[in-house]
């Protein structure tokens, strides 16, 4: 589990200075935003695959359980991840979507982490999942103050402003389905080695 953690604190750590302004300023001016985009990039693909890895670690050498979730939150967790699949497109397609879910990449993964925090009562799991979740929440937080601070209330209020049309809309909810389809029901048995579709074994 020491090497899940080690990676969630390089992944989540560098998103986590990103939010601090001052500091990341000061990085900048001292390196240059080319050595610190370079380094960002490095430490934080870094840190997830040493989170996959560890994760995948732990998983082989015996998960630690804290309680017994019941069989109705991975079909709940399923269903969720369709509309974390949904935003997470969305985040990609200038549209009504878009604008009125303000970040939906931070709602994905909040959608996300709270999926498999309901089917995984496990301890690293939890400590995976929750602290996706964390970190989502205080990234929408300081996007929130930093909007606000640059006198953008009305975007917080009223959302971004959306292309007329429902076209990218559209789009987002096909590939978002079509990405939570395949995903779910042949790669994520592949890739993570946990069948999540309903009736698989």
């Amino acid at each position: 589990m020491l090497v899940m953690i080690l990676g969630l604190v390089l992944f989540l750590g560098t998103h986590a200075f990103s939010m601090a302004r001052a500091k990341r300023g000061e990085v900048i001016g001292r390196i240059g935003e080319g050595r610190f985009k370079l380094g960002y990039t490095l430490l934080s693909v870094l840190g997830l695959i040493l989170t996959i890895y560890g994760y995948g670690l732990y998983r082989q050498e015996g998960m630690i359980p804290v309680w017994s979730p019941p069989l109705w939150t991975r079909h709940l967790a399923v269903l969720l991840t369709l509309f974390a699949f949904i935003s997470l497109a969305a985040a990609y397609l200038p549209g009504h979507l878009r604008a009125r879910l303000k970040h939906p990449m931070l709602l994905a993964v909040k959608i996300w982490a709270t999926a498999h925090l309901l089917a995984n009562g496990d301890l690293g799991s939890i400590l995976l999942f929750g602290s996706f979740l964390a970190w989502a929440v205080v990234a929408r937080i300081s996007a929130k103050r930093r909007a606000l601070t640059a006198g953008q209330v009305a975007q917080q209020h009223g959302g971004q402003a959306a292309p007329a049309g429902w076209r990218n809309d559209a789009i987002a909810v096909v590939v978002g389905v079509v990405a939570w389809f395949v995903f779910g029901k042949y790669l994520h048995p592949l890739l993570i080695g946990v069948a999540a579709w309903p009736g698989q074994a």
